[in-house]
């Protein structure tokens, strides 16, 4: 199985939630945790990705890839670590990327080899049907036929594949146009990469980067049950539900 496509079963001893953009803010995710009583030992945490840059507690990203119950999709962010050899580092730095610049080399490859292996996207069977994420959209009409591309390798073509990578990591096109027709093959698909004040869904794609990562202005991280698809909102020392 390709590395860029991960596929999990159902759960059938605990709860599965999925959370938005983390940007190095770990102790705000765990404290959001917390407040649904997650249970490492039966529950499991989906990532949207994007899990550095921008925040306090980057280096601490390591630590939480060790952790077995949580698995995350590789976001734009996440991706200018696998490309740091070779990416805009200017660009990289405005939006956040400095941290990694100050580690040592040994350590700046140690993270490399690791978010190389994060998939671009992830299918989680629930109850309630297959649960897509990806950081961003998914950039065909077909939920099957994206991962048939991904694991393909876009049939040996390697810009094709850079194209079809990127835009799940960086498209904004179904926000920008509004576009509710959802995606095909999969009961909701789970996304960030866009900030939004509130959960939102455009058809199944329910968007769920809240802004956890910038508390100062009111950001907050929301939890989304992938079994029952309610939105935990953690505003402060509050956990609002919300159906989506």
């Amino acid at each position: 199985m390709s590395s860029l496509v991960k596929r999990f079963s159902a759960n059938t001893a605990g709860r599965d939630f999925a959370v938005g953009d983390i940007h190095g803010h770990f102790t705000l995710l765990q404290q959001a945790l917390d407040k649904v009583g997650f249970d490492p030992a039966c529950d499991r945490l989906f990532s949207v990705g994007d899990l550095v840059d921008r925040g306090p507690e980057c280096e601490l990203v390591l630590e939480w890839l060790a952790k077995p119950w949580f698995h995350p999709v590789r976001g734009n962010h996440d991706d200018y670590v696998c490309r740091h050899d070779t990416c805009d580092l200017g660009n990289w730095v405005q939006n956040g990327g400095g941290w990694f610049l100050a580690l040592p080399h040994a350590e700046r490859q140690e993270y490399a080899v690791q978010f190389r292996e994060l998939p671009i996207a992830i299918e989680v069977e629930t109850p309630g049907g297959l649960i897509g994420l990806v950081h961003a959209d998914c950039p065909f009409p077909s939920w099957r036929y994206l991962l048939e591309k991904l694991e393909d390798g876009a049939e040996g073509n390697p810009g094709l594949l850079r194209s079809i990578k990127n835009s799940c990591m960086w498209s904004r096109r179904r926000v920008e146009q509004g576009d509710s027709s959802g995606v095909p093959d999969v009961h909701a698909l789970v996304v960030g990469h866009t900030p939004m004040s509130n959960p939102s869904a455009l058809g199944n794609v329910i968007h769920i980067d809240t802004a956890g990562w910038c508390p100062q202005k009111g950001g907050f991280f929301t939890l989304l049950d992938l079994h029952s698809l309610q939105a935990h909102m953690m505003r402060g020392a509050r956990d609002e539900q919300d159906q989506g």
